[in-house]
């Protein structure tokens, strides 16, 4: 009968010792399993996340500082443009483009993704132009760029948008500013930043902000707040600004006007 109990027990740690094993393993698969679906796009993750849009996101905050400011009279877009070099042609480097005469982008993330966004958004603009005669509305404009992101987080075979946009534009429903995101997500904004430093850009908007501010007070302030994290000497040659205003024709100011609003702003 000895024998017995002392075999039953050493069964019993045995199959103890098994089960504790298995729930360490078990433990570490759980504790891993995030990194097993990093790679896949279309595939959620244990915690509920799809990974290669937070990889996007990284992208995105990894990106030269952008942000807009919604005036009573118009939109504000500014964008940090410093060059990697001084041996490249600034001229042919622009971060803000016109979609149609009442709107404009601005990127903070991957270029040559931005080129792609860009180019549908202006053919979906010209589209509604010869079917309409008329101007698409600007959320028109952001629900379908919205759309063609999020279309690239649910197909195999591609990759998510790695840039976060700013839409600028003035319609019959007056100035408005938009935020689209690579998940395809978008918001309306009074104020925004996104890239480089968009935590300290937000919270530096938040405390001057004011429902009532006009055009020029709102590039005097989106100045400021570019200067709060701009690493080096801020001048009109590498920082870039687009406005629309009332008269609803988006442009890029000049680096003399540019230089006029930095002394004012000193």
């Amino acid at each position: 009968r000895e024998d017995a109990e002392c075999s039953s027990s050493r069964e019993e740690s045995e199959v103890a010792l098994v089960g504790g094993e298995g729930s360490a393993s078990r433990g570490r698969i759980m504790d891993t399993g995030d990194s097993s679906y990093s790679y896949s796009l279309t595939t959620f993750s244990r915690s509920g996340k799809l990974l290669q849009i937070e990889y996007a996101l990284t992208a995105v905050s990894e990106g030269k500082t952008s942000l807009g400011i919604k005036a009573r009279n118009g939109v504000v877009l500014c964008t940090d443009k410093k060059l990697g070099s001084k041996l490249v042609d600034r001229d042919n480097v622009r971060k803000l483009e016109m979609i149609t005469p009442s709107c404009g982008f601005v990127y903070s993330g991957v270029g040559p993704d931005y080129r792609v966004l860009v180019k549908k958004a202006r053919k979906s603009a010209q589209t509604y132009k010869l079917t309409y005669g008329e101007h698409k509305p600007i959320r028109g404009l952001v629900q379908d760029a919205a759309a063609v992101m999020q279309e690239y987080t649910q197909s195999g075979g591609v990759r998510p948008f790695g840039v976060s946009l700013l839409v600028a534009g003035f319609d019959d429903d007056g100035p408005q500013l938009y935020q689209v995101d690579p998940s395809g997500a978008f918001y309306g904004w009074r104020a925004s930043a996104i890239g480089k430093n968009y935590k300290n850009a937000r919270s530096f908007l938040e405390k001057r902000y004011a429902d009532d501010v006009d055009l020029d007070d709102a590039i005097h302030t989106a100045l400021l707040t570019m200067r709060e994290g701009f690493e080096g000497e801020m001048n009109e040659h590498n920082i870039e600004i687009g406005v629309v205003g009332e008269d609803r024709l988006f442009k890029t100011l000049s680096p003399s006007e540019i230089k006029d609003y930095l002394d004012e702003a000193n």
